[in-house]
């Protein structure tokens, strides 16, 4: 009998359940009636913690379009791992002592970064351990895709083309805040297909003055409103230039409720336009998962199955130029999937007249 455990670690998105499916449907028919299928509830706590169910097939019906994840999901931040619990626990060997006890042959993790950091360190202390690539910020090493970035971007684009509508019969100035703290990808992406006039993203440092510019000249040549698509992580030149220590207590000082409320103010002072911030938040996490991710996240789980069977661990399943394959979990823990400036989509969205900010 081959005993694999499920864990859905991190922050939520819309595939979790349908790559959940992809899983289990594979481990179903690759070993029939010798498999036994048990989930841990919330993530990384349900394994310290002993918090778990066993599954059976239909626990997996009707999953494919549901968002969410029926398992339960938690942070628990990397750095603090190696930390006991409030109550002593040490949880590494928590984690070692249930994956053991309960006498698992592999344990499947559905998470992003910090998620496939603990994957690795639980790797590196002998469990068997496979990876599966999750996040809406499309932020991990060693994959070209991520389950939950497509859907975030078909809601990102959509909260776009509906200010379209009102910015223009208004004439104003909206600024659109979307999810991705260190990388841009989510922002980059629905801007370019919204059709935002200005595109901030953190690995591409703004000055307000261009941006300022850049409106400027919309209205010059007739266009009365102007989308600005802001990373949640965006920072400015000067912000930038600073240390790590000069960072923190720069944004401690911010005022403004984020960095778009802030360019938002500054934008009104310099012109005396008013600056209207919309900001979708979750609403990017949650719902149906898109085609795109339901085919996705059904390719990775069942390609986990397999990996499962020809006893591959250690490593993190992952897409590259549209083929299922697999990467070591120690080459991508702690590594980010950053924009690159110099990239071709970038240059290419100059030439449409995308301002980043930096002219």
């Amino acid at each position: 009998m081959t005993r694999v455990g499920l864990l859905t670690s991190g922050g939520d998105c819309q595939a979790l359940n349908a790559t959940l499916r992809g899983v289990a449907k594979g481990l179903y028919n690759l070993y029939g009636d010798e498999v036994e299928l048990f989930g841990f509830i919330d993530g990384y706590k349900g394994l310290m913690y002993e918090d778990y169910r066993k599954m059976s097939p239909v626990d997996f019906t009707g999953l494919l379009t549901r968002g969410g994840t029926i398992l339960g999901s938690s942070r628990q931040p990397f750095k603090l791992m190696r930390e006991p619990d409030p109550n002593g626990l040490d949880k590494v060997e928590a984690m070692k002592y249930t994956y053991r006890r309960m006498r698992l042959d592999c344990l499947v993790v559905l998470g992003g970064n910090g998620s496939q950091k603990t994957a690795n360190l639980l790797s590196q202390e002998g469990l068997n351990v496979i990876g599966l690539p999750k996040t809406i910020d499309n932020d991990l090493w060693g994959t070209d895709n991520t389950f939950g970035f497509q859907s975030a971007v078909d809601i990102a684009t959509d909260v776009i083309d509906c200010i379209h509508t009102t910015a223009s019969s208004h004439n104003r100035i909206f600024i659109v805040e979307i999810m991705g703290h260190k990388t841009g990808w989510l922002t980059l992406n629905a801007g370019i297909a919204g059709g935002a006039d200005i595109i901030l993203i953190p690995e591409i440092p703004y000055n307000i003055d261009s941006i300022i510019s850049k409106i400027k000249q919309r209205a010059a040549h007739g266009n009365g409103f102007t989308i600005i698509a802001v990373a949640e992580g965006a920072v400015s030149q000067e912000v930038a230039a600073m240390d790590k220590k000069e960072r923190k207590k720069h944004l401690a000082k911010r005022k403004d409720p984020s960095v778009s409320y802030e360019i938002a103010r500054l934008i009104t002072e310099a012109t005396g336009r008013e600056v209207r911030v919309t900001v979708p938040g979750h609403m990017q996490r949650g719902g149906t998962p898109c085609p795109y991710d339901r085919v996705l996240s059904s390719r990775l789980g069942a390609t986990a199955a397999q990996m499962i069977q020809r006893g591959e661990f250690g490593v993190m399943v992952a897409i590259k130029n549209r083929v299922v394959t697999s990467v070591p979990l120690e080459e991508v823990a702690g590594k980010l999937k950053l924009v690159d400036p110099a990239s071709d989509v970038i240059g290419e969205a100059r030439l449409l007249g995308i301002s980043f900010g930096d002219d």
